[in-house]
């Protein structure tokens, strides 16, 4: 099976894959904000009269170029996710993983029921992905991680390439001697990256796009060059952008229009993806 990008609601989708088919799961659902998710593209012109002001005393005129949203609201979000993860652990081969992002709402509810899916012996880590970017509200501590969930198909066996894994510099590299700070340390459950910035080469302009940095340590650490990593909130696309860059295959699956125009420019030089309910036309 080579790459694929399904356009369509991902529970028949997934009921439709073969068990124990994909070594590596990564998803990052609607949080449940009970907000509409929105980010719009702006282009800043040069002008004596703009409403921005910029380096020198420069102003500038904003205009937009467009937006891009969707609903995060569910009346019943467990009920939501429930037979979606169930399936998530049936096509999940017997070494593979899930990672389970989420944020601070829900985090405490979706691990009881990911326990109750795959067992409590196969839950792995709680990784927290921390930035420092945004509003900073005054009357509670700012929230800026979201919660990644980490569990395995069989606690005895499974993947994990500790020598795959990009290193980062030690905090007191003349601590630990030369040979150690030139190789760096593994990371550990607290990942400090910041958000995909707003003009950024790396943005789409999908509200949620996740950093590529983040997916590529998921692909690196928990699979194999060839496996097959599945994507079914897939966004912007970011799993598969991963996965081309580590040599691994793909399955991404989104219900929402936007996202898959946002994945047919992503991916328009990429040759041999087989686009599944969404022809790819005007990708520009």
């Amino acid at each position: 099976m080579g790459n694929r990008i399904y356009f369509g609601d991902n529970l028949p989708i997934l009921r439709a894959m073969p068990a124990e088919s994909v070594d590596l799961i990564y998803i990052d659902p609607p949080f449940n904000t009970g907000k509409i998710q929105s980010h719009t593209r702006i282009r800043a012109i040069s002008s004596e009269t703009g409403d921005r002001r910029g380096f020198g005393g420069r102003r500038y005129e904003t205009i937009k170029i467009g937006s891009r949203s969707f609903a995060d609201l569910f009346d019943d979000y467990l009920a939501f996710l429930e037979p979606r993860l169930i399936e998530a652990q049936r096509v999940l081969a017997p070494h593979g993983s899930l990672y389970f992002h989420i944020d601070y709402r829900e985090v405490h509810y979706c691990k009881i029921l990911l326990d109750a899916i795959f067992g409590r012996a196969c839950f792995l880590n709680e990784i927290i992905w921390a930035y420092d970017y945004g509003g900073r509200p005054k009357d509670r501590w700012p929230a800026k991680h979201d919660n990644i969930l980490l569990y395995v198909k069989d606690p005895r066996h499974y993947t994990f390439n500790v020598d795959e894994i990009e290193r980062i510099p030690y905090m007191a590299p003349d601590l630990v001697g030369p040979e150690k700070a030139t190789r760096g340390k593994l990371p550990t459950d607290t990942w400090w990256c910041t958000i995909v910035p707003t003009h950024g080469s790396e943005r789409t302009g999908y509200p949620t796009q996740k950093p590529l940095r983040i997916l590529r340590r998921i692909v690196q650490a928990s699979s194999r060059p060839g496996d097959l990593v599945l994507d079914f909130f897939a966004g912007s696309g970011t799993t598969g952008a991963a996965c081309l860059a580590l040599g691994r295959r793909f399955i991404l699956i989104d219900d929402n229009p936007e996202a898959l125009a946002v994945m047919a420019r992503r991916f328009r030089d990429v040759p041999d993806i087989e686009w599944i309910g969404f022809t790819p036309t005007g990708a520009t």
